[in-house]
């Protein structure tokens, strides 16, 4: 299934959860279907079992239909409790910048503030001379976990998307200390989207197409076989340090191609328009204004 998070055009204040009929099809209305079931994808994803075989039923059922046109794309979750980030995940992207391939995942995270829609804006920063782009793979957690067992991680996740890890490399690489946090959290610095694709509609989220254009032009282009840690690996890696819960959103580490580590680097500047497309899952487009 492809679950979306939604606003009919001119009711931006009200959130609905949907299921796609197709990838870029009409969205079935969840809560017009049965309106037993809650507005937002994180409290969607608390119901557990009984809302995914409710979107399932209302699929099957092919009512309560809105057409694309009617509506506006939001990212799949939105207000998760947490945005957790896996760096130097990728292993050509760790042989583009001379660096070791890491023995453990390496671990930080954006504010959940930074989530932003499939196709809206990307707004750069006065602050910021660096601005660069990351396609990533993410994934959403689907139930509430500690000390989760590899084997047993997928059955924790929801779903995946795509994610853009946009990037202030300037306050990432030389301040605050060389940490990253503040580098990756500008607002707007981490679109979502098209939609929630479940894993039972994936053949092998192990082996999927991931490119990144701007402009139109190729700036990374691999694919998720070129990832260090599994997805089971870091569920269970991370789950022994927190609470997962329902809408946890993981980003997963980018490829090479980034803009910082081209010769000369190229940042992103105004009018720019980025797009990030993993194979089975979908494509984000988002201008930088």
């Amino acid at each position: 299934m492809r679950l979306v998070q939604f606003c009919h055009k001119g009711g931006e204040g009200s959130v609905r959860v949907g299921v796609e009929q197709a990838e870029g099809q009409g969205v079935i209305d969840l809560k017009a279907f049965d309106p037993s079931m809650p507005s937002t994808m994180r409290e969607f994803l608390e119901t557990g079992q009984k809302g995914m075989d409710c979107a399932k039923r209302a699929l099957s059922s092919g009512q309560h239909v809105v057409s694309r046109s009617d509506i506006r794309l939001l990212s799949p979750v939105t207000g998760p409790e947490k945005v957790v980030c896996v760096g130097m995940n990728y292993k050509d992207h760790c042989l583009e910048q001379n660096a070791p391939i890491p023995n453990e995942p390496i671990i930080f995270s954006k504010f959940p503030s930074t989530i932003t829609g499939p196709y809206d804006d990307i707004i750069l920063p006065e602050e910021s001379q660096e601005v660069d782009w990351e396609v990533e793979l993410a994934f959403v957690i689907g139930r509430k976990g500690k000390h989760i067992k590899e084997e047993e991680a997928l059955s924790y996740v929801a779903g995946f998307t795509v994610a853009n890890d946009v990037s202030a490399r300037d306050w990432q690489m030389k301040r605050n200390g060389k940490q990253w946090l503040l580098g990756k959290t500008f607002d707007t610095f981490c679109p979502l989207g098209p939609a929630l694709v479940t894993t039972a509609a994936l053949k092998d989220v192990h082996n999927l197409g991931i490119r990144c254009l701007v402009n139109g032009a190729s700036v990374q282009d691999s694919n998720t076989n070129q990832l260090i840690f599994h997805i089971e690996k870091l569920v269970a890696w991370v789950s022994q340090f927190v609470t997962l819960c329902p809408g946890d959103v993981f980003l997963t580490g980018t490829p090479p191609g980034v803009g910082v580590f081209r010769n000369p680097p190229v940042f992103l500047k105004r009018g720019d328009v980025v797009e990030c497309q993993i194979d089975e899952i979908g494509s984000i487009r988002n201008t930088v204004v």
